[in-house]
């Protein structure tokens, strides 16, 4: 489990120089008027449009393949506003690690949290079921000012950044977890921990079950659901945090408890919270993650679908 890191010497090394930089004009830049930011975001997205051209091809093919009844036209004003997304989502990152808790909760209004009390009242682990939103950063952070909790996360392979995201991350939170220590997982729902996870990508052959997402008949949808689910117990709450529209805002929106997950077998655990990631989704459809390649993992014999 990781606890609050250590700055290191080592990190400010010349060669982080020009990651320094960044993040110091990110800094800076987050701490303009929300509406500024706000509008400063879109822009940066659709400049990424032109600039992200394997990312804008992979969102693109993601929602063809995801909603295939939807008209050429409607999709790519979705892929649109999606990319705005993306651009809110570089300051949104800035605004979870460096805002104070009462900016942060200035601009969120939260619903659902009598759902966390009634499971913790119960005395059970929890399941925070999360979604890769482009506000995950942002999500994260206005949950845990409320309820603390333990975080699932793949380290970042750059010393800095790493160093980074998890301070960010533990501003709010109690520590965060290697997504590979299912130990570590299950002993936080034994303990009556919220563990927020996030089953909703590809990660690999190795690691998954085909399941159905959206139209996709054939998803690559992580194994590990179904053991931590049966072993763990724990209650499985969704939650979602979608940017409002007009400056508004954020909203956190905290789902009831599932508690009718199947638990026969891996591919039922992974269909039933594959329809529950869909539920979420589709509250704010053009804010989440499809430049990740979500379908690159193929069943035996079957080409790629990018």
């Amino acid at each position: 489990m990781t606890i609050l890191p250590k700055f290191s010497r080592q990190l400010l090394h010349p060669r982080y120089f020009l990651l320094w930089c960044g993040i110091a004009t990110l800094y800076l830049v987050v701490q303009l008027p929300y509406r500024c930011l706000n509008t400063l975001g879109p822009f940066v997205g659709r400049l990424a449009m032109k600039v992200m051209t394997e990312r804008v091809y992979v969102a693109a093919r993601n929602l063809q393949l995801c909603f295939p009844e939807k008209s050429e036209s409607e999709r790519a004003q979705l892929l649109k506003k999606n990319f705005e997304s993306v651009g809110m989502a570089l300051f949104e990152t800035g605004m979870a690690w460096f805002w104070s808790d009462q900016r942060v909760k200035k601009h969120f209004k939260v619903t659902g949290l009598e759902h966390i009390s009634k499971a913790q009242q119960e005395g059970k682990g929890i399941l925070l079921l999360g979604v890769h939103f482009l506000t995950l950063e942002l999500g994260a952070r206005i949950f845990g000012i409320y309820n603390p909790g333990v975080g699932v996360y793949r380290p970042n392979n750059n010393p800095l950044l790493d160093w980074l995201q998890t301070y960010g991350r533990m501003r709010s939170n109690k520590a965060m977890l290697n997504r590979r220590d299912v130990k570590g997982m299950l002993r936080a729902l034994k303990q009556g921990d919220i563990l927020w996870y996030a089953p909703d990508h590809d990660y690999g052959p190795k690691s998954s079950v085909f399941a159905p997402f959206f139209a996709m008949e054939q998803a690559a949808s992580t194994k590990g659901s179904y053991a931590l689910i049966r072993m763990g117990q724990p209650a499985i709450i969704p939650f979602l945090a979608r940017r409002l529209a007009n400056n508004q805002g954020y909203e956190m929106v905290i789902l009831p408890e599932a508690d009718d997950i199947p638990l026969d077998s891996d591919v039922g655990t992974a269909t039933a919270l594959n329809r529950l990631v869909e539920r979420c989704v589709m509250m704010a459809p053009e804010q989440y993650m499809w430049l990740h390649r979500r379908f690159k993992t193929r069943p035996t014999g079957e080409n790629s679908v990018y």
